[in-house]
């Protein structure tokens, strides 16, 4: 399946949802459709314009919001209040603000996390997900990907990130790469976020990016995405260990498709395997030849299709 045509968004906004915080949110498609919120990556990975492609706008009403301190919201890259529980919180206080009783959830990557967690708080609100490359927000995920294990595969990329930290530093570079992206020195905050950014997008497609270096121009965006996701796996991701799978009982029944890609080296697709075998309604689907990123062919297609499912809910 093809992508739909680009489209603009018919309302757009800043919500205030603390002292400091206000978040971005925008809506497409059809005002009187399904509502269907896009959950992004990251966290401090943000929202765009071709997020809107992957749902039907003369059915869905399509919502897409920035998280705290990334894309359009304010203020950048700011970890202060900035938690999962506030992430949820400011799911639901869009919800109210854009008057929706029950909303699909589409939520891939830190998305999926972040779609799992409200859904578990707040589950008379979501009428189904579709979730795609699994992240249960485990320890053994965050080394995984941050520590050793995709280290394994990908052993020069690996080299140039954990070169980064001094060697008396490495047996934890979570932590240590913590000091550096929180430096009040710019320049070495900028390139700690640039080091930490290459090392995790270098690995979500099957191929590398042809524009890698390109994209790691943007200064801001590799701020927001490394400082954030620092922030929150350091703290893993401030619930208790395993979170999501001691709670899953009660969301056991919400209709959900997991869409996860075999060779998947950001987030192993165990953890999608998991999920699908503790959800009572889920249907798993493991796509050949495919990384992590929605814009994976097979992933995209995948997506589109579950999009098209749920248009009968």
């Amino acid at each position: 399946m093809e992508l739909y045509n680009e489209i603009e968004p018919y309302n757009k906004g800043l919500l205030k949802v603390s002292d400091i915080h206000s978040i971005y949110y925008e809506e497409s498609g059809n005002p009187t459709g399904q509502p269907i919120l896009f959950v992004h990556g990251g966290p401090g990975g943000g929202t765009s314009a071709s997020n809107r492609q992957f749902f039907d706008p003369q059915h869905y009403r399509i919502i897409l919001f920035d998280q705290r301190g990334c894309g359009q919201s304010i203020p950048s890259a700011c970890i202060e209040q900035n938690t999962t529980l506030d992430l949820v919180s400011d799911m639901e206080a869009l919800r109210k603000h854009l008057n929706i009783d029950k909303w699909i959830l589409f939520g891939g990557s830190w998305g999926s996390t972040l779609s799992l967690v409200y859904a578990i708080n707040h589950p008379e609100h979501v009428k189904a997900m579709i979730l795609r490359g699994i992240f249960l927000g485990r320890k053994e995920d965050d080394d995984w990907l941050y520590q050793a294990g995709a280290s394994y595969y990908f052993p020069i990329e690996y080299a140039e990130y954990v070169n980064f930290i001094p060697e008396e530093e490495r047996h934890d570079l979570i932590n240590a790469y913590h000091k550096y992206l929180n430096s009040e020195d710019t320049e070495l905050a900028e390139r700690a976020a640039y080091h930490w950014a290459k090392w995790e997008l270098g690995l979500i497609t099957l191929n590398k990016i042809p524009i890698l270096e390109e994209l790691l121009e943007n200064t801001k965006s590799n701020l927001e995405l490394a400082r954030l996701e620092n922030h929150y796996f350091v703290n893993h991701i401030f619930l208790e260990e395993n979170y999501i799978l001691k709670n899953v009982e009660k969301i056991a029944n919400i209709k959900t498709i997991i869409i996860h890609g075999q060779y998947d080296m950001d987030c192993r697709p165990v953890g999608a395997y998991l999920l699908h075998q503790a959800l009572n309604n889920s249907s798993l689907r493991l796509i050949p030849e495919s990384g992590h990123s929605a814009r994976e062919k097979g992933i995209s297609s995948a997506l589109l299709e579950a999009t098209e499912e749920f248009k009968s809910l």
